[in-house]
């Protein structure tokens, strides 16, 4: 019955002498070694485009070239500007038309100087048959500053024609994830 009443006590004993042991200094002068690296992903521009879209409404007649038009204010943002490290871009285009397409995106500054281009074909397709075309840009942290000077995205695409009727759809995606170094 003695026996019962040690066990315990060497146990407890055990138990204070090795936990301490386990348990490593905290240097408290390192909080600003600390960095939080948060990405967010956003959709910039979703459109769909069909043959209607490439008429000019004044003469009737068939234009080769169409552009589409975003302003990315938040990339004016004082957050954006003092901690954007990183910028992926994913574009993507899904195609019913069987001509092909030449795709400029282009990232203008508040003067409309351009500031990056991105360049791309779209495959051709078919009605029975949407082909998609990507695109994926990175921008490192060391041409940053280009995507920190940007305030509007431009989408360009012209087709290119073919013996094919000018019949089906594109849609057109893109997103952009946004790193962060706080």
């Amino acid at each position: 019955m003695h026996r019962t009443k040690v066990l315990p006590v060497i146990l407890v004993f055990i138990v204070i002498t090795i936990f301490p042991s386990c348990v490593k200094d905290i240097d408290f002068d390192q909080a600003g070694d600390i960095s939080l690296q948060p990405a967010v992903q956003a959709s910039l521009l979703i459109f769909e485009v069909e043959p209607r879209d490439f008429i000019n409404p004044e003469t009737n007649s068939q234009k080769q070239v169409i552009r589409d038009t975003v302003r990315l204010e938040f990339l004016d943002d004082s957050y954006i500007q003092n901690d954007l490290a990183k910028v992926e871009f994913r574009f993507k285009f899904r195609n019913t038309f069987p001509q092909s397409f030449s795709n400029r995106i282009l990232f203008l500054s508040e003067n409309k100087l351009l500031q990056h281009e991105v360049v791309f074909d779209t495959n051709p397709g078919s009605q029975g048959n949407t082909v998609i075309s990507e695109k994926i840009e990175i921008i490192e942290p060391e041409m940053i500053q280009v995507i920190k000077r940007s305030i509007q995205m431009v989408v360009e695409i012209t087709v290119n024609s073919n013996d094919q009727p000018f019949e089906g759809k594109l849609n057109f995606e893109s997103t952009g994830l946004f790193y962060f170094q706080f």
